[in-house]
C-alpha cells in the first residue's frame, strides 16, 4: 500500500466528532434540522446522541429560519443543518428573515453530489455550481469546509454571525466520517 496516497486521503477527510467539536466551541446549543444525507452518518446521528446539543427535527427547511430568529432573541445560538437542495427551497425565508431582518442565522449545507476536489462554482452540478454566486448576490457570508483544514473557519464564522447579526453558510463539500 502506498503511503503517501494513504496521507494524501487522510488529509482531505472531513471528521465529523471535528466538525461538532467546532460548533460546540462555538456556544451551539441547538441544531435544527431536516435529515440530510450528505452528513448524517458523521454528523446528525452524532448530533441527535450529544446531551451538549438540543436537536429540533423540522418538516421542511424554511421552518428552520423563524426558530433560529427566535432562539436567537433568547440569547440562544442555533445552527440549521440541512442540504444544498433544502437551502434553495428555503430561500425566501432566507431573504426575508436573515438578510432583510438581519437575524444571525447559521446554515451548515450539504453539497449532495459535489464532485470531489472540485470548486462548487466550478460544479457540473447545477444547483452546486450556483449555491455560492446566489450567496454573494444576497451578501450572505459563506465558507467551504471540504477538509480537516477548513475546520478552523467554522467558529469565526459563527461568532461573526452572531456579533454582527448577519446570516453565514457554512458549505459542507464532502460527508464526513
Amino acid at each position: 500500500m502506498n503511503m503517501t496516497i494513504d496521507a494524501t486521503t487522510a488529509e482531505r477527510q472531513l471528521k465529523g466528532s471535528s466538525i461538532l467539536s467546532a460548533i460546540k466551541t462555538a456556544r451551539i446549543e441547538y441544531v435544527l434540522s431536516v435529515p440530510d444525507i450528505v452528513t448524517s452518518h458523521g454528523l446528525l446521528f452524532p448530533i441527535a446522541d450529544d446531551p451538549a446539543l438540543r436537536l429540533i427535527r423540522v418538516c421542511k427547511e424554511d421552518e428552520c429560519l423563524g426558530i433560529a430568529a427566535g432562539l436567537s432573541y433568547g440569547d440562544k445560538r442555533a445552527l440549521i443543518l440541512i442540504q444544498h437542495t433544502g437551502m434553495l427551497y428555503a430561500m425566501n425565508a432566507i431573504r426575508a428573515v436573515a438578510v432583510e431582518h438581519q437575524q444571525p442565522i447559521c446554515m451548515m449545507v450539504g453539497l449532495l453530489e459535489k464532485e470531489p476536489g472540485v470548486a462548487p462554482r466550478e460544479s457540473k452540478r447545477h444547483g452546486i455550481g450556483f449555491i455560492e454566486p446566489v450567496l454573494d448576490v444576497m451578501g450572505i457570508a459563506h465558507h467551504l469546509i471540504d477538509s480537516e483544514d477548513d475546520i478552523g473557519k467554522i467558529g469565526p464564522a459563527i461568532e461573526g454571525c452572531y456579533k454582527q447579526s448577519r446570516p453565514v453558510v457554512l458549505l459542507i463539500g464532502r460527508r464526513p466520517s
